[in-house]
């Protein structure tokens, strides 16, 4: 799929990403496009389910079993200091039910 130019701008080409597809498709080679895209999606949920829990830092820190400041790397969206298999276990233990879809 071709990626539509919209404009140039001082840095370049400008193009949006079609719509339903991940933006770490243009980034990134397909393997670690498809892991950044589950990571964003199971960071995303958890994102959530700390808005909606109400609980604070360290109540959230005993639940999910991670310290502080990685909850704090949770509230901001560091994507980088977590794995994908750290994110399933957290979104598990926040009542979340992961699941995996494969496509062909």
């Amino acid at each position: 799929m071709r990626v539509k130019t919209v404009s140039n701008s001082e840095h370049g080409p400008r193009h949006v990403t079609p719509a339903g597809r991940s933006v770490f498709h243009d980034l990134f080679p397909a393997e670690k496009a498809a892991e950044l895209h589950m990571r964003a999606q199971l960071l995303m949920a958890l994102e959530r389910w700390l808005m909606k829990c109400r609980l604070t830092q360290s109540e959230v820190a005993k639940v999910l079993g991670i310290s502080k400041v990685r909850v704090l790397d949770l509230e901001r969206g560091k994507i980088d200091r977590f794995r994908l298999d750290s994110l399933v276990r957290l979104a598990v233990r926040a009542g979340l039910k992961p699941r995996l879809k494969l496509a062909a």
